[in-house]
């Protein structure tokens, strides 16, 4: 099955100051680890970058550009978003079909909004999902702390079954290429 890796959103303002989201060091280094692995097979990485009419994350602010810790090379493909949805008036899907890729690995920030949105879009299309269990963050919210909803959605996500395709879990160290 062919595979691609997508990188949602890991951007510097969640790196650092008022807006870092909970562990992301330890995070964007297990991003890091799985993003090495899959260029040394030859799989395709992709950056998604999210731009916000306004703030931090308004294109060209010092926290739209990503994260300082991670580690995107030149043959990374970004692909630039408005909206929760990677796929939304963006050319993810039409990369991932010139690629024939039927998989894709997934991890990022932020898991409550980008990243599950994403990836429901991504099963609603068809294709099977891995989600580093370990390899996506947050902020916490007024309810719940980011812990929780890192753990919320990992359970969440997985069980989801009325697409087809499913969301498989994998620690960033048991991720494998090849």
């Amino acid at each position: 099955m062919n595979r691609a890796v997508v990188i949602i959103d890991v951007q510097r303002v969640f790196e650092t100051g008022e807006h870092k989201a909970h562990e992301a060091e330890a995070v964007i280094e297990r991003l890091n680890r799985v993003t090495r692995s899959a260029r040394q097979a030859g799989v395709p990485v992709f950056m998604v970058q999210h731009a916000a009419p306004s703030g931090p994350l308004a294109r060209g602010q010092e926290g739209w550009h990503f994260a300082q810790g991670l580690t995107v090379e030149a043959g990374d493909i970004v692909v630039h978003k408005t909206t929760a949805d990677s796929f939304h008036q963006t050319q993810l899907q039409a990369h991932l079909q010139d690629r024939c890729i039927a998989e894709i690995v997934v991890g990022g920030i932020q898991t409550d909004f980008c990243v599950d949105t994403t990836l429901r879009r991504a099963l609603a299309l068809g294709y099977e999902v891995q989600l580093v269990a370990d390899g996506h963050t947050t902020l916490a919210n007024s309810v719940l702390s980011a812990e929780q909803i890192v753990a919320h959605h990992n359970a969440n996500l997985s069980s989801i079954t009325s697409f087809g395709p499913r969301v498989r879990l994998c620690a960033a160290a048991a991720v494998v290429f090849g």
